[in-house]
């Protein structure tokens, strides 16, 4: 009999063997080489276990999490944290940790110097972000797997600065998306596989207004995933904007995107997950074809050069549980709290469960989601 280990599905576990697909084709040589006898065996008994393993889990959790931007370089080191930021996700590692796949979208570039940077008549007032690889170290420690670099500040410091990031979010092990460069990931967790794309409405990111471009992405990672999680940066900015439209939201001259249709067209192409962020603030949840979406993360950890004042400063961790398939179980809600200059904190009076829950009734009335004052979201099925 094949021994074999079950570890639970809510907590991390060392990583089986993973790959990451970053184009649109990819070609894997085939390797003529005879293994040995012991080799083979082990191969066999490796993928026997992982079948086992993946036929035995029933839940798979999912952590989301909003903006981070840990400090940046520029224009000076004055907007960096102390113990080089060793201590902004102290307090909420555990339970970042604990989940098969954990989320966020990464705001600005990981640079330590140089890079070109956007043109800006006032440095002092004008917001770009150039964050020291070191901080990449902090993210790892915490649990983070997947990051979005489908953003506004995703090219504050030109091609070097886009380059560099993939680099070295590459050379950590953290799964991306969201550049023309790096259009998705695809990756195995406890003999599941992941697929992951992301969206913006920024020069040299995939783009959220091409609904045909972005579906066909989608398929095509349905088609050779278990689980396919969507990342969007949309969306009008700030606490006037907190409400979910359902029609495009121009900001600054710019058109943001429709997030209520983008979201609803990628999981009729297949997605299962789709996490938002892009308003600063906390969004509505969704529920559409017993597939989970909250339109708005928020800021989650988000150092010095960050409004975070009132409804800025809230903002959920969501672990949401779905079946193997995808299929919405119910999500948890962290609610944390960040002061200024930022860092978050577990927020005891969980004030953004309220503001979600005040939103996710009043945005979608139509749609059984209940959240109760814990932070348990349900959806109520007939």
């Amino acid at each position: 009999m094949m021994a074999f280990v079950v570890a639970a599905s809510s907590c991390k576990v060392s990583r089986l063997p993973q790959s990451s697909d970053q184009s649109d084709s990819a070609s894997v040589p085939l390797d003529t080489t005879v293994a040995p006898l012991d080799s083979t065996l082990t191969l066999i008994q490796d993928s026997v276990e992982i079948e086992i393993f993946r036929l035995l889990k029933d839940t798979v959790t999912i952590i989301g999490v909003g903006d981070i931007m840990m400090g940046t370089n520029y224009p000076d080191k004055g907007y960096l944290p102390p113990n080089k930021g060793a201590d902004l996700l102290r307090d909420v590692k555990p339970v970042l940790q604990n989940a098969d796949v954990t989320f966020g979208n990464l705001e600005g570039v990981i640079l330590d110097d140089g890079g070109d940077a956007k043109y800006c008549r006032n440095p002092k007032i004008c917001y770009i972000f150039r964050s020291p690889e070191y901080m990449l170290n902090h993210l790892k420690g915490a649990g983070f797997d997947l990051l979005s670099t489908a953003n506004n500040h995703a090219g504050d410091f030109g091609d070097p600065g886009r380059k560099n990031t993939a680099r070295a979010l590459d050379s950590l092990g953290f799964y991306h998306a969201g550049q023309t460069t790096h259009p998705y990931s695809t990756f195995m967790v406890d003999g599941m596989k992941y697929g992951f794309t992301a969206f913006a409405p920024n020069t040299g990111t995939m783009s959220i207004h091409d609904l045909d471009k972005a579906g066909k992405i989608v398929s095509m990672l349905d088609s050779i995933s278990d689980v396919v999680i969507v990342s969007f940066h949309g969306g009008a900015e700030g606490s006037k904007y907190q409400n979910v439209t359902r029609e495009s939201e121009v900001f600054y001259g710019e058109n943001r995107g429709n997030v209520y249709d983008f979201s609803h067209k990628m999981i009729d192409a297949g997605a299962d997950i789709i996490f938002g962020h892009g308003p600063h603030v906390t969004r509505a949840v969704d529920i559409y074809k017993n597939r989970f979406i909250i339109y708005s993360l928020g800021n989650f950890c988000t150092y010095a050069r960050f409004n975070l004042k009132g409804d800025n400063g809230l903002a959920p961790i969501i672990k949401v549980f779905t079946n193997p398939e995808g299929e919405f179980l119910k999500a948890e809600i962290t609610p944390i709290v960040q002061r200024a200059p930022g860092g978050p904190k577990i927020d005891a009076d969980g004030r953004v469960i309220t503001k979600l829950r005040e939103l996710t009734e009043k945005d979608f009335p139509e749609v059984p989601v209940k959240i109760d004052a814990t932070g348990i979201i349900t959806y109520l099925q007939d």
